[in-house]
Protein backbone atom coordinates (compact mmCIF):
# COMPACT_ATOMS: atom_id res chain seq x y z
CA UNK A 1 0.00 0.00 0.00
CA UNK A 2 1.43 3.10 -0.65
CA UNK A 3 1.21 6.75 0.98
CA UNK A 4 1.41 8.57 -2.09
CA UNK A 5 -1.54 11.12 -3.10
CA UNK A 6 -2.81 10.59 -6.88
CA UNK A 7 -1.18 13.95 -8.14
CA UNK A 8 2.46 12.26 -6.96
CA UNK A 9 2.16 10.05 -9.63
CA UNK A 10 0.04 12.10 -11.98
CA UNK A 11 1.38 13.50 -15.50
CA UNK A 12 -0.63 16.28 -15.91
CA UNK A 13 -0.97 17.49 -19.29
CA UNK A 14 -2.16 21.45 -20.29
CA UNK A 15 -3.92 22.43 -23.36
CA UNK A 16 -0.91 23.46 -24.83
CA UNK A 17 0.88 20.41 -24.05
CA UNK A 18 -1.97 18.50 -25.74
CA UNK A 19 -1.88 20.57 -29.00
CA UNK A 20 2.09 20.46 -28.92
CA UNK A 21 1.61 17.21 -28.71
CA UNK A 22 -1.15 15.74 -30.86
CA UNK A 23 0.08 18.11 -33.67
CA UNK A 24 3.29 15.80 -33.16
CA UNK A 25 1.30 13.35 -33.39
CA UNK A 26 -0.25 14.50 -36.71
CA UNK A 27 3.37 14.88 -38.21
CA UNK A 28 3.89 11.35 -37.50
CA UNK A 29 0.93 10.47 -39.44
CA UNK A 30 1.55 12.59 -42.17
CA UNK A 31 2.12 10.78 -45.15
CA UNK A 32 1.44 7.44 -44.18
CA UNK A 33 -2.34 6.97 -45.59
CA UNK A 34 -3.26 4.35 -47.64
CA UNK A 35 -4.54 7.03 -50.31
CA UNK A 36 -1.04 8.73 -51.54
CA UNK A 37 -0.28 9.30 -48.23
CA UNK A 38 -3.91 10.85 -47.08
CA UNK A 39 -6.17 9.29 -45.14
CA UNK A 40 -9.86 8.88 -46.28
CA UNK A 41 -11.05 10.08 -42.56
CA UNK A 42 -10.56 10.50 -38.67
CA UNK A 43 -12.32 8.42 -35.86
CA UNK A 44 -12.17 9.62 -32.83
CA UNK A 45 -12.99 7.35 -30.00
CA UNK A 46 -15.10 9.57 -27.26
CA UNK A 47 -14.52 11.12 -25.35
CA UNK A 48 -10.52 11.96 -25.08
CA UNK A 49 -9.83 11.30 -28.29
CA UNK A 50 -11.82 14.12 -29.59
CA UNK A 51 -9.57 17.53 -28.69
CA UNK A 52 -6.44 15.65 -30.83
CA UNK A 53 -8.67 14.26 -33.42
CA UNK A 54 -9.67 17.83 -34.40
CA UNK A 55 -6.00 19.03 -34.29
CA UNK A 56 -4.94 15.83 -36.18
CA UNK A 57 -7.78 16.46 -38.88
CA UNK A 58 -6.86 20.23 -39.18
CA UNK A 59 -3.02 19.29 -39.37
CA UNK A 60 -3.89 16.44 -42.03
CA UNK A 61 -6.25 18.03 -43.97
CA UNK A 62 -8.86 15.47 -43.23
CA UNK A 63 -12.65 17.07 -43.76
CA UNK A 64 -14.41 13.37 -42.86
CA UNK A 65 -14.27 13.31 -38.93
CA UNK A 66 -16.63 10.90 -37.08
CA UNK A 67 -16.64 9.28 -33.61
CA UNK A 68 -17.13 6.07 -32.05
CA UNK A 69 -18.18 5.69 -28.48
CA UNK A 70 -16.80 3.50 -26.02
CA UNK A 71 -17.48 3.79 -22.28
CA UNK A 72 -14.71 1.60 -20.39
CA UNK A 73 -14.46 4.53 -17.35
CA UNK A 74 -16.78 4.70 -14.30
CA UNK A 75 -15.13 8.01 -13.14
CA UNK A 76 -11.95 6.26 -12.39
CA UNK A 77 -12.99 2.52 -11.89
CA UNK A 78 -11.96 0.94 -15.31
CA UNK A 79 -15.13 -1.72 -16.39
CA UNK A 80 -15.95 -4.02 -19.73
CA UNK A 81 -15.59 -1.52 -22.78
CA UNK A 82 -18.63 -1.40 -24.98
CA UNK A 83 -19.77 0.62 -27.64
CA UNK A 84 -22.48 3.28 -27.25
CA UNK A 85 -22.34 4.48 -30.80
CA UNK A 86 -20.38 3.62 -33.96
CA UNK A 87 -19.51 5.42 -36.80
CA UNK A 88 -20.94 5.83 -39.99
CA UNK A 89 -20.88 2.09 -41.83
CA UNK A 90 -20.48 3.86 -45.36
CA UNK A 91 -17.81 5.35 -44.45
CA UNK A 92 -15.94 2.57 -42.48
CA UNK A 93 -15.81 -0.94 -43.86
CA UNK A 94 -13.38 -2.83 -42.34
CA UNK A 95 -10.99 0.42 -41.71
CA UNK A 96 -9.09 0.47 -44.46
CA UNK A 97 -7.86 4.07 -45.23
CA UNK A 98 -9.17 5.23 -41.42
CA UNK A 99 -7.15 6.43 -38.71
CA UNK A 100 -8.81 5.74 -34.96
CA UNK A 101 -7.47 8.99 -32.47
CA UNK A 102 -7.73 8.48 -28.74
CA UNK A 103 -6.25 10.37 -26.22
CA UNK A 104 -4.28 7.81 -24.47
CA UNK A 105 -4.24 3.88 -24.61
CA UNK A 106 -4.07 1.99 -20.85
CA UNK A 107 -4.56 -1.53 -20.70
CA UNK A 108 -5.55 -1.89 -24.58
CA UNK A 109 -9.20 -3.15 -23.96
CA UNK A 110 -10.68 -0.17 -26.19
CA UNK A 111 -8.62 0.11 -28.44
CA UNK A 112 -8.73 -4.19 -28.89
CA UNK A 113 -12.78 -3.82 -29.43
CA UNK A 114 -12.26 -1.24 -31.89
CA UNK A 115 -9.40 -2.80 -33.41
CA UNK A 116 -12.10 -6.08 -33.99
CA UNK A 117 -14.58 -3.94 -35.81
CA UNK A 118 -11.81 -2.41 -37.83
CA UNK A 119 -9.37 -4.30 -38.95
CA UNK A 120 -7.31 -2.34 -41.16
CA UNK A 121 -7.38 0.94 -39.68
CA UNK A 122 -4.77 2.60 -38.11
CA UNK A 123 -4.73 3.61 -34.63
CA UNK A 124 -2.79 5.90 -33.16
CA UNK A 125 -2.59 7.72 -29.25
CA UNK A 126 -0.87 10.39 -27.94
CA UNK A 127 0.03 9.06 -24.77
CA UNK A 128 0.70 4.96 -24.49
CA UNK A 129 1.40 2.86 -21.47
CA UNK A 130 3.33 -0.25 -21.74
CA UNK A 131 -0.40 -2.80 -21.38
CA UNK A 132 -1.89 -0.93 -24.00
CA UNK A 133 0.97 -0.71 -26.30
CA UNK A 134 0.82 -3.40 -28.42
CA UNK A 135 -3.03 -2.33 -29.45
CA UNK A 136 -1.85 1.12 -30.93
CA UNK A 137 -0.03 1.58 -34.07
CA UNK A 138 1.43 5.00 -33.84
CA UNK A 139 1.86 7.46 -30.42
CA UNK A 140 3.79 10.28 -28.54
CA UNK A 141 4.62 9.47 -25.66
CA UNK A 142 4.84 6.84 -23.48
CA UNK A 143 4.05 6.66 -19.21
CA UNK A 144 4.78 4.28 -16.79
CA UNK A 145 1.34 1.33 -16.46
CA UNK A 146 1.27 3.18 -12.74
CA UNK A 147 1.13 6.60 -13.94
CA UNK A 148 -2.78 8.39 -14.23
CA UNK A 149 -2.73 11.33 -16.37
CA UNK A 150 -4.66 14.03 -15.72
CA UNK A 151 -5.86 15.60 -19.16
CA UNK A 152 -6.96 19.65 -18.95
CA UNK A 153 -10.58 18.59 -19.70
CA UNK A 154 -10.73 17.01 -16.70
CA UNK A 155 -8.77 19.79 -14.32
CA UNK A 156 -9.79 23.48 -13.06
CA UNK A 157 -7.72 26.00 -11.29
CA UNK A 158 -7.77 25.87 -7.81
CA UNK A 159 -5.42 26.56 -4.74
CA UNK A 160 -3.54 23.56 -3.52
CA UNK A 161 -2.19 23.40 0.13
CA UNK A 162 1.16 23.52 0.51
CA UNK A 163 3.13 19.65 1.91
CA UNK A 164 4.80 21.50 4.36
CA UNK A 165 3.25 24.70 6.83
CA UNK A 166 0.02 27.05 6.07
CA UNK A 167 1.41 29.07 2.90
Amino acid sequence: MSDRLPHEKGFHISWDQIHRDARALAWRLDGHGPDDGAWKAIVAITRGGMAPAMIIARELDVRTVDTISVKSYHHQERSEAKVLKSPSADIMGDGEGILIIDDLVDSGKTLELVRNMYPKAHFATVYAKPQGRPMVDTFITEVSQDTWIFFPWDMALQYVQPYRGED
